[in-house]
């Protein structure tokens, strides 16, 4: 299998990293070679977070380069938008809704882009958009919005849901697996 590439956008603790863990050992267990490297940028001031997660037969850097991306997993409706430029051709953005402004917006210096979805989808890019702070919420907490994200990348994986579960409960403390795996089937399940 060539290898596949997976970028984690968003903005520092929104649960990117504990999402690149889940999919990381999801990816080991059914038996790829897995690469995943964290970028934490100015992620304990809001800033932009990503990680990179590889996986195929043999993969020998951790690393996503531009135009080779298969999926980009967005926290972050602008995130989605600035990293772009690393998705492929044919390649697919899931993207949560939210808009966080960055600091040039919150100081006035610039303001939030309008109408980012359209945009995404106007360059070329198969998006798949939608609102994950809602549906954490309804699971039990807003925190939950990585889980969500994941229930509905695993839309496009031809994995089974059991191993999804398995890596769920391997990454998450028990005491909140019933919350997480509650906001993972409503991604999963979005319509």
């Amino acid at each position: 299998m060539e290898t596949r590439n997976i970028m984690i956008v968003g903005v520092g603790g929104q649960g990117s990293l504990l999402a690149s863990k889940m999919l990381g050992s999801l990816l080991l267990a059914e038996g790829y070679d897995v690469k995943v490297s964290e970028v934490h940028g100015m992620s304990q001031r809001g800033g932009s977070v990503v990680t990179y997660v590889r996986y195929g037969d043999k993969v020998y850097s951790p690393v996503v380069d531009k135009g080779e991306a298969d999926f980009i997993v967005s926290f972050e409706l602008l995130e989605a938008a600035r990293w772009l430029p690393f998705l492929k051709a044919d390649g697919r953005i899931v993207t949560n809704i939210q808009q966080i402004d960055p600091m040039p917006v919150i100081t006035g210096a610039a303001e939030y882009p309008e109408n980012l979805v359209e945009k995404l989808k106007e360059s070329g890019a198969r998006v798949d958009a939608l609102d994950c702070v809602k549906l954490a919420e309804e699971a039990g907490s807003v925190k939950a919005v990585n889980l969500v994200l994941m229930g509905r990348l695993s839309h496009y994986f031809d994995l089974p849901e059991e191993a999804w579960m398995k890596a769920l409960e391997a990454n998450v403390p028990e005491k909140f697996l019933e919350l997480n795996r509650k906001a993972f089937a409503l991604g999963r399940d979005a319509m």
